[in-house]
């Protein structure tokens, strides 16, 4: 016999790990002053753009000697172009405890074919960085989007290292603490921890990342869209919001709306502490309850976005199928949309708590949790 449901629901139940929750209280009146029929080449264009990569600046705190760029394709876009446009000079090593690291090992060793030592982890830990060899050109990704597992800080990342590190930050920026001297290639996409429309990525250079492109020429054909030197210097314009292909203005505005909405409450201590006060309140409902856990085996490697959950009753006969049953239940029930874990990780569910999210929308989910596990349970 089913068990009533609880009575409060999340006010906002999209927990989906991207695109991820738009800022409180949005609409999209706040995107009227959109340039809409405009080129992004005209003055107002061209503004809007720089903004966005200032502001970015301001709020992140990348130093003023970083190169900041808009470019296409989103996350993986900046990605692709910092693998296809740096890799080759010298010996790589590629990190992945997770599909997207993954994924870029596929890239590098299959398609660009570079001489690369591949270190991986199981879903649910990390590569130990100590044994990585930071004087070859480093690959990785600071946050597991799918394995819900992080770098917790930079501190064995040395500062006098000869090659360059590759971060895709993408659930990681606005989120976490970033230490920008010890990265020089960081990239991230709006639909993350702001909330922003997809589409459109972040691509940043620290000066040693720039002297490697004006140093080096791949020995690969260079697709137009990854191009970012010209007769051996940097394209400079692609820094200051001349975008390499034409991005969309209305995702600009949106982008610049939760820039604005970051500032107003506080810039990133505030991005950070949101996030983690929204992970805290899972993490204790798994402290709390002996049929489910975080995916993180150490709790210093925990995500405070991309929260990663396992369910470990005994008595769960098929744990992919009912991982699924839970989502689906919450979904037909308008508690949670979008909480499976990804394709490719552990059965279980993946809940975002980036800063966009509620923890009040959290704590209602917690009780609808609960209460779909027992009815998954008693179905079986």
């Amino acid at each position: 016999m089913a068990t009533k449901h609880p009575q409060t629901r999340p006010a906002n139940p999209r927990f989906s790990s991207g695109p991820c929750a738009k800022i409180p209280n949005f609409s999209v009146e706040m995107l009227a002053d959109a340039p809409l029929g405009r080129s992004h080449r005209a003055k107002v264009g061209k503004d809007k753009l720089k903004a966005a990569i200032e502001t970015t600046r301001e709020i992140l705190g990348v130093p003023a000697d970083y190169k900041i760029g808009i470019v296409p394709a989103s996350d993986t876009g900046a990605v692709e172009m910092a693998l296809w446009s740096l890799l080759g000079a010298r010996k790589a090593t590629m990190l992945a405890w997770e599909s997207f690291g993954s994924g870029w090992v596929t890239d590098v060793v299959k398609q660009l074919k570079i001489d690369a030592e591949v270190k991986t982890a199981d879903y649910g830990q990390i590569v130990d960085l100590k044994e990585v060899d930071f004087n070859t050109d480093v690959v990785f990704t600071w946050n597991g989007t799918t394995s819900g597992v992080r770098v917790p800080n930079g501190d064995k990342i040395p500062a006098d290292r000869e090659g360059l590190t590759i971060c895709d930050a993408t659930s990681a920026a606005f989120a976490m603490d970033l230490p920008w001297d010890k990265l020089d290639v960081t990239t991230f996409s709006w639909q993350k921890v702001m909330g922003g429309e997809a589409a459109h990525g972040m691509l940043i250079l620290s000066p040693r990342a720039v002297e490697r492109l004006e140093s080096y020429t791949p020995a690969w054909p260079m697709p137009k869209i990854f191009r970012m030197t010209k007769g051996g210097k940097l394209i400079e314009g692609i820094f200051v919001g001349e975008t390499i292909n034409t991005p969309s203005m209305l995702a600009v505005e949106d982008y610049l709306v939760a820039l604005e909405w970051a500032k107003k409450i506080g810039g990133l201590p505030k991005l950070i502490e949101r996030s983690t006060t929204n992970a805290k309140v899972l993490w204790d409902f798994c402290d709390r309850h002996d049929w489910i856990a975080n995916l993180a085996e150490d709790d210093a490697t925990r995500s405070n976005t991309s929260v990663c959950l396992k369910f470990t009753d005994e008595r769960i006969k098929d744990g992919a199928a009912f991982a699924k049953a839970v989502a689906k239940k919450l979904e037909e029930y308008n508690a949670a949309y979008d909480v499976g874990a990804y394709r490719d990780a552990p059965a279980g569910l993946r809940v975002w708590c980036g800063a966009t999210v509620e923890s009040s929308d959290i704590e209602a989910l917690t009780l609808w949790l609960k209460w779909a596990f027992e009815e998954c349970i008693a179905e079986q």
